[in-house]
């Protein structure tokens, strides 16, 4: 699965949110609970990176990854914007 293909799934899900969904559950808690859970990822990332291993590590920051997408889909910016200013970055 790509970052793309996750993007599209989270978006279906705040377009179409169900009960079962712990995205649109998410979604509907607001931008602060979504930020929240972006802190804590992040501090956990730290946590992994400093002693619990690589698996662990990338356990955490692939959830880190899906709710910085869970951020973009709710603020409603696309990945191409992300990508666009990594690209005008690069030059």
């Amino acid at each position: 699965m790509t970052l793309d293909d996750l993007y599209q799934i989270i978006c279906q899900r705040r377009d179409h949110p169900t009960a079962q969904s712990y995205t649109a559950r998410l979604m509907a808690a607001g931008e602060d609970e979504i930020l929240k859970k972006v802190g804590e990822e992040a501090m956990e990332i730290i946590l992994a990176a400093k002693g619990q291993g690589d698996q662990r590590l990338i356990e955490e920051v692939s959830d880190l990854t899906y709710h910085l997408l869970v951020l973009l889909a709710y603020k409603r910016i696309e990945l191409s914007a992300i990508q666009a200013e990594l690209e005008r970055r690069h030059r």
